[in-house]
């Protein structure tokens, strides 16, 4: 057996943390509204899907299926979350049907049997950018089931779940070992649709100790690499780009990535973490929008993929299922590498893209947001209304973790009390006080059991210059973009004091077009042909934005005679351009958050004469 790599953080167990303020407020009526609702039992559409007679008569493809896997992953994190009993009871009645339903060979899909992921087919039509064709979401909706499955059976500790997800994996690779099928024939986007089965093949591994798992997992890494437009691994360590990479669609790409940490978690493989480790980077530099969701689509067919580096539109598209895989991406580099810098990016598209997605009813999603555009709830069906459901589920056990070297890490900032039961502290109870993020005063009350001995690892985002915390009368260094350690003997009571300085910040991008060629000798020659230039308002880890500008324009162009003034007014800030008159800006998650086809600047357009004051 290869050797497991050792976590640099091990995260707080689920329903260890309770958190409140904004995202608090959002897994609450996550766990009212949508999960409470939209799945109730057999009958509910997205469960009836699986019915035999259905089932008999489904040749479409199409991936309706995944709502049954993701529905059981996010309603089971929030029954043990809240303690839910109630909701707990759903989830196991719709899991009994569904594996009562489960075939002799282990086949538990929606698909008619002409069309099984196990049945060999043709080559599918070749398309410019592999957009779905026939039967390419049997691997995709199996693989949320396997999640789902094991997700409930690490809840109640009833082995059929275990045993139903098993035998989806023993027929995954019996398909992919004894047959000539490729996983890469069996996915959309050259593949990418199926390649995600390398996440749950590492979580059957995880969970049973079997190495015929991990070897699934390691066969569709093989099989990628013979994919010439999905060389997934070697494109990544070779510094590709991830819109170069398949189609680059944005969801289904990091969810491989998800799948590629947890394989290097099970193998101390180099290249896995190298490879997730680059794209990250890329990801983080150039295809993430202020509020931290991937983004993408400019002038593509497909909407949700990634755009070469450095192409900018304040109306590019942010897909809510892009921003979960980014999400669960960061969770992973964070448990292996234990940097703040992933617990940053978390917390950034959580109290923006991710709360800004959900309608404060909990039912509602949007399955697009962009940075200047409408806020528009989707439709019943659409996947990104599970996708921000199953987001949100994670947030509560990222909030709090156990470093690798024995101390508590606080990565989460925001309302929240923790009951951390740690066997190499023991109990500690964390409760944060503050108004964050809307407010950078913090205080956590620390009460262990008994006065004992360890530290504390607060993290200070990179943005907080100047950032003050202390222990009483010790002051400890808060060097921002890190974790400060606090190391002492503490008793119940011990308050620290954390304050992150919010100013107002005024960011700048620019959409630009240069035009680029050789000259005779093979002389490069560029030339800007098109450049506009934008600003946009960000405190703390908020994005800002405004609505409709004087109530009906959905874009403005600005210019300052001097520096740009910015007031914070109260939770609002004001930005005071010259010739015209202020526009208040509001945090993103607030703007048209009760009101559908609301709309949301965060851009505005900067005159060509200011092009250097900002």
């Amino acid at each position: 057996m290869p050797r497991t790599a050792e976590p640099a953080m091990r995260l707080a167990q689920l329903g260890a943390v309770t958190l409140g303020g904004v995202l608090g407020d959002a897994l609450e009526a996550n766990r009212a509204g949508r999960l409470s609702h939209f799945i109730t039992d057999e009958t509910s559409p997205a469960i009836a899907l699986f019915a035999p007679e259905v089932v008999a008569g489904n040749l479409d493809g199409d991936w309706y299926g995944e709502h049954a896997g993701k529905w059981l992953v996010a309603a089971t994190r929030a029954a043990v979350r809240a303690g839910d009993g109630g909701l707990l009871e759903r989830v196991r009645r719709v899991a009994d049907y569904l594996i009562a339903h489960q075939d002799d060979d282990g086949y538990l899909g929606n698909y008619a049997p002409p069309g099984r992921f196990m049945v060999p087919a043709p080559p599918k039509p070749e398309s410019w950018n592999g957009e779905p064709a026939r039967r390419t979401w049997d691997i995709w909706t199996h693989s949320y089931l396997i999640l789902g499955l094991l997700e409930l059976e690490r809840a109640v500790g009833d082995g059929r779940y275990l045993d139903a997800a098993q035998r989806i994996g023993d027929l995954c690779w019996r398909t992919l070992s004894e047959s000539a099928i490729s996983i890469t024939d069996l996915g959309n986007h050259f593949g990418l649709s199926a390649t995600v089965l390398l996440d749950p093949a590492v979580e059957l591994h995880f969970a049973t100790g079997e190495p015929r798992y991990l070897a699934l997992a390691e066969l569709i890494v093989a099989q990628v690499e013979q994919e010439p437009r999905n060389r997934l691994l070697s494109m990544a360590l070779a510094g590709a780009d991830p819109s170069e990479i398949a189609t680059g669609k944005a969801y289904q790409l990091l969810w491989n990535l998800v799948g590629l940490a947890k394989l290097y978690r099970a193998t101390s493989d180099a290249r896995y973490i190298g490879a997730v480790r680059a794209i990250w980077e890329k990801v983080r530099a150039h295809h993430l929008t202020l509020g931290g969701g991937p983004w993408g689509g400019v002038a593509h067919r497909s909407r949700e993929v990634f755009n070469p580096a450095g192409v900018f539109s304040p109306e590019a598209y942010v897909e809510t299922c892009s921003t979960m895989a980014w999400i669960q991406m960061n969770r992973e580099l964070l448990v292996i590498l234990g940097d703040a810098a992933f617990a940053q990016e978390i917390e950034r598209s959580a109290y923006n893209d991710l709360a800004g997605a959900q309608s404060p009813n909990g039912e509602d999603w949007c399955y697009y947001s962009f940075p200047n555009g409408r806020r528009t709830d989707t439709t019943y069906w659409r996947c990104c209304k599970s996708s921000g459901a199953m987001a949100l589920e994670e947030l509560s056990t990222i909030a709090c973790g156990l470093t690798g070297d024995g101390a508590i890490a606080i990565n989460l900032l925001g309302p929240s009390e923790a009951l951390l039961d740690f066997s190499e502290i023991g109990a500690v109870r964390l409760r944060q006080s503050t108004g964050y993020p809307l407010d950078g005063t913090i205080e956590i009350v620390v009460t262990p059991s008994v006065a004992t001995y360890f530290a504390i690892d607060v993290r200070i985002p990179d943005w907080a210059k100047g950032a003050t915390l202390r222990v009483g009368a010790q002051r400890i260094d808060a060097s921002p973009g890190s974790y400060a350690r606090i190391s002492r003997t503490w008793s119940p009571g011990d308050i620290i004091e954390l304050d992150l300085p919010m100013p107002a910040c005024l960011h700048r991008s620019v959409a630009r077009n240069v035009q680029e060629s050789l000259a005779p000798g093979g002389i490069p020659v560029a030339q800007e042909v098109l450049r506009f230039d934008y600003i946009a308002i960000s405190r703390g880890p908020l994005s800002y934005a405004t609505g409709l500008i004087d109530g009906f324009k959905r874009a403005e162009t600005i210019r300052f005679d001097g520096p740009p003034i910015l007031t914070i007014e109260g939770e609002r800030i004001r930005l005071s351009p010259a010739g015209r008159p202020p526009i208040l800006f509001e945090p993103y998650y607030r703007i048209g958050a009760d009101s559908n086809e609301s709309w949301r600047i965060t851009w505005l357009g900067l005159a060509d004469d200011t092009g250097g004051e900002t």
